[in-house]
């Protein structure tokens, strides 16, 4: 059985390790987190064991990033830059009761937390993550560092380019492209494609401003061509 470290010890990181119990796969060594008031102690019973590069002194153990919020969903693609790991070094975990056909693929490093559903070849990404009971429907495609919230729903050939951030019961049109690093609001509804680096509230959606500077750093980052593992 392969172990595996979790990046992070926040909500989504124990989400994670929920999950990773769940599945029964993989042999959970414990948390890392750059917050050196949890060193040493526990969350939900698992270890935080010291910060994020301790990584590198175990290098048998798979890894998944498990950190970003709202106000800093950029914060996935900085540590795997800042990590460098190779990709094979990444696990993939599914929770047991998401169900993911056999047409679709799911990248190193991403999450599919309980109860979410891929229907026919949908494809996503590397570190992305997918919150519980998200619905993703035919040729949808979720490019890396994505992050899809609790009980968002996608319609068919819907396309979330890399970074993008999309709310809790939120629903995107099929066919419909969401920017790069753009944040769609919790309940809104995408009815048309949203640029990169945007925020977009509201039933039907609207443009409400730019996004936070930790997306558009990343953002620009890409768009100067600097590769992103």
């Amino acid at each position: 059985m392969s172990r595996l470290l979790i990046i992070g010890a926040g909500g989504f990181a124990r989400e994670t390790a929920q999950a990773v119990r769940d599945a029964g796969d993989l042999e959970l060594l414990g948390h890392l987190d750059d917050n050196a008031v949890l060193h040493g102690t526990e969350v939900d019973g698992v270890p935080v064991l010291g910060g994020c590069d301790l990584v590198h002194g175990l290098p048998g153990a798979r890894v998944v990033i498990c950190v970003g919020n709202p106000g800093d969903y950029a914060a996935r693609a900085r540590l795997v830059r800042r990590l460098g790991l190779p990709a094979d070094r990444y696990a993939t975990v599914i929770h047991p009761t998401a169900a993911v056909s056999a047409t679709s693929e799911v990248g190193p490093g991403s999450v599919l937390l309980a109860h979410c559903v891929l229907t026919a070849a949908v494809r996503v990404g590397a570190h992305v993550a997918v919150m519980p009971h998200v619905v993703l429907t035919h040729d949808d495609v979720v490019e890396d560092f994505a992050t899809i919230a609790s009980g968002a729903r996608l319609g068919g050939g819907a396309r979330l380019q890399r970074g993008a951030y999309v709310g809790s019961g939120a629903l995107v049109r099929e066919g419909t492209a969401v920017g790069a690093w753009s944040l769609i609001g919790m309940g809104s509804t995408v009815l048309g494609d949203v640029p990169p680096g945007e925020v977009w509230v509201g039933s039907p959606a609207r443009r409400l401003r730019r996004a936070a500077a930790p997306a558009l750093d990343e953002l620009a980052t890409r768009t100067m061509g600097e590769p992103v593992t």
